[in-house]
């Protein structure tokens, strides 16, 4: 049997409901007259019932005649404190889970009396930062899949990309539009780094974040995410992330001389006192370890951002 999309679907049978379940007896009318009743004249109600339901009873109609010992009486199901309301039935859900809001990310702390932290039974909130073709989602993804606490990957490309019609691609220009839904962007990717975090699965969100601009800098994040945000670079050589950048397609490839001018301005995050992983020589399994490592480091001495 086929429902439409969004539709609840219909509760399971239940013990005396459906086409599968058998007439009670006293739903029969019998062909005749039951002994005792007046020819042409109404059947006595069956045993154990006042009345049909929502039938109005007569003043004087005889108190229901109750079945010998050893039968069962019928069940009346009411609503408490309202006399005659049946109960309704029971819904088909799976019960009321309460979720915490999510509120800012607070700084993990290391646990007591571990020279080191264990990133993987950590709920942690990381931010990987890296020009185009550093390989952010794949490393992201990949460290995402392979720990031992829940956690979520959030791209800020696919979310700005969640825009199908009057998408403002950074590439044609970088104006008021562009600009707008990058921030929505971003806050839409903080708000669900918050929720997840509030429920106890951790988050890595990745975004070519600049050092030197502040639209598209840490301190957008910060402010959606909160202070617990670990943020690191990935910054591998300027020849690794061109040959990246030539096996994209669609608006995800960019120029070689934009890669080139973007690569250029995020060599400003030397120094910055920020982790940087030069991943050049480094496979995704290896990177996300490196990441590990580093982020181990940074819930033992927080980085200044």
């Amino acid at each position: 049997m086929q429902h439409a999309v969004g539709s609840p679907l219909p509760p399971p049978h239940q013990p005396g409901h459906g086409p599968a379940t058998g007439w009670s007896p006293a739903a029969h009318h019998p062909s005749g007259p039951p002994p005792g009743a007046a020819p042409g004249g109404p059947p006595p109600p069956a045993p154990g019932f006042a009345g049909a339901p929502g039938t109005a009873q007569h003043p004087h109609a005889p108190a229901p005649q109750h079945a010998g010992p050893g039968v069962p009486q019928p069940q009346h199901n009411h609503v408490p404190g309202v006399p005659g309301a049946p109960v309704p039935p029971t819904p088909d859900t799976t019960g009321h889970i309460q979720l915490p809001p999510g509120g800012p990310v607070a700084m993990p702390s290391p646990p007591p009396g571990m020279a080191q932290a264990d990133t993987g039974a950590t709920t942690l909130a990381v931010l990987l930062i890296g020009p185009a073709g550093a390989g952010k989602t794949s490393v992201a993804k990949f460290w995402a899949e392979h720990r031992r606490v829940p956690t979520a990957h959030i791209s800020l490309d696919d979310v700005r990309e969640w825009v199908r019609s009057g998408f403002a691609d950074p590439q044609s220009g970088w104006n008021d539009h562009s600009e707008a839904q990058y921030r929505l962007a971003r806050r839409t990717c903080g708000f669900a780094a918050r929720n997840f975090l509030a429920n106890g699965i951790s988050c890595i969100l990745d975004d070519a974040v600049f050092p030197d601009r502040p639209v598209v800098g840490l301190g957008g994040w910060k402010r959606h995410v909160g202070p617990g945000l670990l943020p690191v670079v990935l910054l591998p050589g300027l020849e690794i992330v061109l040959e990246r950048n030539a096996e994209r397609s669609g608006n995800r490839r960019l120029t070689d001389e934009e890669v080139a001018r973007i690569h250029g301005r995020m060599a400003g995050w030397y120094g910055s006192g920020l982790p940087i992983i030069d991943n050049s020589q480094l496979d995704v399994p290896a990177t996300a370890r490196v990441l590990d490592d580093v982020l181990a480091r940074s819930i033992a001495s927080p980085p200044k951002w």
